[in-house]
């Protein structure tokens, strides 16, 4: 079994790696500090895409940010600024989608081929109760739509695909250090087990969907 994760030097995609190659697969893992992936460049998303060969049975693609280095999540209205939006926007929403044009070339046609983007329950807007955060929560609630549309136009050619959204909880990464504040947080290495043993539990007539670490749906 191959798979191709995205994001794979961070706290969660390192972990998803580390715990597929328990299981015995053949893991190809990219990043920015390690490949020059930067999904907020559309030539380096096409260059080092395109030079992968054969199909992989799953692509796993972990990639966020809260804010821009120099910002923070808007705790109101007011704070928000355009370009710090337009940079989480960049990595979040428009970054997946980047990688999802390749997705049908990399995906198995006769068989099931699995594509996991993670995702994040701020992003559902019937979820949201206490508002703050815009410019992440758009940004996933965008992404959401983006996989959910990815899915239905792979299923037209793979007929066993399923390409779905992930809210993994809250992780004990640098990503989240500075923000857990009192929520529970789970380590990275019991994140990836819980999320890979959901995406082994889906089948194709859940294409499309948005899943939280135990499995459970997510409401849009």
């Amino acid at each position: 079994m191959r798979a191709l994760v995205i994001g794979a030097s961070g706290g969660i995609g390192s972990a998803i790696c580390a715990q597929l190659q328990e299981d015995g697969w053949d893991v190809t893992g990219l990043s920015r500090s390690v490949d020059g992936f930067d999904v907020g460049n559309p030539s380096s998303v096409d260059r080092v895409l395109d030079r992968l060969t054969g199909t992989f049975d799953l692509i796993f693609v972990a990639l966020g940010i809260l804010a821009p280095l120099w910002g923070a999540p808007e705790k109101n209205l007011a704070a928000i600024k355009p370009d710090d939006m337009a940079r989480v926007f960049s990595v979040n929403s428009i970054g997946p989608a980047l990688i999802l044009r390749h997705a049908a070339r990399l995906l198995p046609k006769d068989g099931r081929g699995v594509v996991a983007v993670l995702s994040a329950r701020v992003g559902s807007i019937g979820d949201n109760e206490i508002g703050g955060w815009y410019s992440y929560r758009a940004s996933k609630a965008a992404l959401n739509q983006i996989v959910h549309g990815a899915a239905i136009e792979l299923s037209r050619s793979h007929k066993q695909s399923i390409c779905v959204a992930l809210h993994p909880g809250t992780v004990e990464t640098s990503f989240t250090a500075k923000y857990a504040d009192r929520h529970p947080t789970v380590p990275a290495d019991k994140a990836a087990r819980d999320l890979l043993s959901v995406l082994d539990g889906l089948n194709p007539a859940q294409t499309g969907g948005f899943y939280d670490y135990a499995g459970q749906e997510i409401a849009w």
